[in-house]
């Protein structure tokens, strides 16, 4: 897995968090709409690396 493409997934997954945050805190719906689907694209992020492992894994 590259570590590069963690790393990325995981920036994305915090920013997704303070922008959530953010709108539960000023009430802006759409900033929690924005921050659940960064949070939601990190997520298809590290299942797509933790799937580049497994083949790797399986082909070694």
């Amino acid at each position: 897995m590259s570590i590069e493409d963690r790393a990325k997934a995981t920036s994305k997954n915090v920013e997704g968090k303070v922008q959530e945050t953010v709108g539960n805190v000023t009430g802006n719906p759409e900033d929690q709409a924005e921050g659940k689907a960064k949070q939601g694209e990190a997520e298809v992020r590290h299942g797509a690396e933790n799937l580049k492992d497994k083949v790797k894994k399986a082909l070694d």
